[in-house]
């Protein structure tokens, strides 16, 4: 296969990995919307959150480094796809910490914020007509 291939599978694995990385950040808040999805959520922040402090690596990182190589190009530095294509990027290095004290913050926000409208919002399993029917 030619190298235009493993571009476009490094590219797609990149954007594919930008994607995860936003869903963990706000899928928190896609939960409000809808309530089925947090536990999709809830397991990819755990995914996230173990691979920054354990060090396992994302297997996306590893896909992309794959097809960067047979592509022709460098792979991904080992500090991963965060520090290759976000830290510097969006934010400066002196402010990686902070950057992810705020992902944290903000995910718990999403979380509590999920509660909040379950506990408010929560519908009866055989909701009743006005009538007292209860069809």
């Amino acid at each position: 296969m030619g190298s235009v291939f493993y571009e476009v599978v490094a590219d797609a694995t990149a954007v594919a990995h930008l994607i995860f990385i936003l869903y963990v950040v706000c899928g928190g808040f896609l939960a409000w919307r809808w309530p089925r999805t947090i536990a999709l959520h809830l397991a990819a922040v755990a995914w996230g959150f173990t691979g920054l402090l354990v060090g396992i690596d994302c297997p996306l990182t590893h896909v992309e480094s794959w097809a960067r190589v047979r592509a022709g190009q460098d792979p991904l530095p080992s500090s991963g796809f965060i520090s290759h294509y976000l830290t510097g990027a969006v934010y400066p290095e002196s402010a990686a910490g902070a950057m992810q004290t705020l992902v944290a913050l903000g995910i718990v926000t999403s979380w509590v914020g999920y509660v909040v409208l379950r506990v408010r919002t929560r519908v009866p399993l055989a909701p009743t007509h006005p009538g007292g029917t209860g069809v």
